[in-house]
């Protein structure tokens, strides 16, 4: 006898509110890897020489994979460039290549590895996913034949692209991603015509994917999150560190904030490149991350995320980003305000000279507001105020609004330009916020060794970034990042 219509819905809806209830939460796995590296070369390797590459970097992958699920890890994201380095020009990288096809086509490599040109390296892609029931993110090539038909194709008859694969728990390829926003060096790829944006729907959440580069531009890193509202964000990168703003740990919890999206960062490891620092972050701080420029060890971070972030208690409020710093008369003028370049920005500085104070310092539109107390002031470091209202146009070209607090390399002001890892300073509370005309502003609290401090800071709704607490460590940078993608 069938089961009556009524009692079928509430069985069905049963079925999905523990479904629901089941997903509150998952496991999310981020792998840094140290690649192993191809010998550098002007002429392509045979095809059985690349796979024999690879496959030593896909035997360590493999590894942290296993490891992963047998933590109960749900998803691991790997590194951009992961399988096969970087060392590449247009012609050598071209025997590491797979044509990938669209995730529409509904294939499983692992069970099914003849349906298309053999791509063995996705054949065993699939293969871990499906042998670990876990959702495994991968960075690889993959190539596209053109003709004379398409304006754009390229002279030796084919578009190349940097991208991402994701295969479910079965080993059936459900996302592919070709970055957008190449970095300056990546000339060995094409970018697609248009932005894609990609997502895909797992049992713990809408997820979204894009690489390295792309996180500094509006498309489409800010449409996958803003108008395709994905809750987490897959992030396979080559990052180089750059301080004080840029370095991977410091920028992808920030970005996790101020976006209000769980963030998974793997990153390479290279240490004499400055590649190191994988995360998995939640928009209240992150919940685990690796930073390591003493060993070549890869590491495998594993924790626990919302599914759901944005309907979580501990989602924060929307900010208005500017509320605080309009409503504030301007602190202190200062006659002793002074210019200085990092990464080839010129900042307005002012220095922070007494142990508690109010100060401001403005370039252009943009006020920075700093409210302090210091524990001990030192006589051996100097911190300053800074403001950079402006377009960088070094390896890319993007509008910044930055309020940043930092230390200087030594108590010589020129210093203030450098990188500073290390710090003593010890802050009894800060409260940093800006005139900002943006309102993608990223919160970047950074202390001595370059570690996080999460839990302690908040961004309020006014827009103002404080201490909870007395910071547990040295500061080496307070700053409130802005990208004001408009005006790129």
């Amino acid at each position: 006898m069938l089961p009556s219509q009524p009692l079928l819905h509430a069985a069905v809806f049963a079925l999905a509110v523990l479904q629901a209830l089941a997903s509150d939460t998952f496991t999310a796995a981020v792998y840094e890897h140290a690649v192993i590296l191809p010998d550098a070369t002007d002429e392509p390797v045979s095809p059985d020489d690349a796979l024999a590459l690879m496959n030593k970097n896909m035997d360590v992958l493999e590894g942290a994979i296993k490891e992963a699920a047998q933590q109960g890890a749900h998803i691991i994201v790997t590194p951009e460039d992961g399988i096969y380095g970087w060392r590449f020009t247009r012609g050598t990288i071209y025997p590491y290549l797979e044509d990938i096809p669209d995730p529409a086509v509904n294939w499983i490599p692992c069970t099914d590895p003849t349906r298309f040109a053999p791509a063995p390296v996705q054949e065993r892609l699939s293969c871990m996913a499906r042998n670990n029931s876990i959702y495994v993110v991968a960075n690889i090539g993959d190539k596209k034949p053109c003709n004379s038909s398409d304006a754009g194709c390229p002279s030796d008859g084919r578009y190349q692209y940097n991208t991402d694969v994701v295969f479910d728990p079965e080993g059936k390829l459900v996302a592919r991603y070709h970055k957008y926003n190449l970095f300056m060096s990546e000339t060995q790829f094409n970018y697609p015509k248009e932005p894609e944006a990609i997502t895909f729907e797992t049992p713990f959440g809408k997820f979204g994917i894009f690489t390295c580069f792309d996180i500094l531009f509006r498309e489409p890193a800010v449409v996958l999150v803003s108008e395709l509202q994905v809750d987490t964000v897959l992030f396979p990168t080559a990052w180089m560190n750059v301080l004080p703003f840029l370095t991977a740990v410091e920028f992808h919890s920030a970005w996790a904030m101020g976006m209000g999206v769980n963030f998974l960062a793997a990153n390479t490891h290279y240490t004499s490149m400055s590649m190191t620092g994988s995360g998995i972050y939640a928009p209240d701080g992150a919940r685990t991350y690796y930073y390591n420029m003493k060993t070549e060890d890869g590491r495998l971070l594993i924790a626990e995320l919302d599914s759901h972030p944005r309907l979580s208690p501990a989602s924060p409020p929307a900010v208005n980003w500017s509320l605080y710093a309009l409503s504030v008369e301007r602190f202190s003028p200062n006659d002793h305000d002074f210019r200085g370049r990092i990464f080839y920005d010129w900042f307005t500085f002012t220095e922070v000279t007494k142990p508690e104070g109010n100060l401001t310092v403005c370039q252009k539109d943009l006020c920075c507001h700093l409210s302090y107390k210091v524990a001990g002031k030192r006589e051996d470091e100097v911190y300053v105020l800074g403001a950079f209202d402006g377009l960088h146009v070094v390896e890319g070209q993007y509008y910044l609004q930055i309020c940043t607090l930092l230390k200087c390399k030594s108590t010589d002001l020129n210093t203030c330009r450098q990188p500073v890892e290390t710090a003593q300073t010890k802050f009894e509370m800060f409260s940093l916020s800006g005139t900002f005309g943006t309102n993608y502003v990223f919160p970047e609290v950074l202390y001595s060794g370059v570690q996080l401090a999460p839990g302690e800071f908040e961004v309020l709704n006014d827009g103002r970034l404080i201490s909870k607490t007395r910071p547990t460590k040295p500061v080496v940078t307070v700053t409130l990042f802005g990208r004001w993608y408009e005006k790129d």
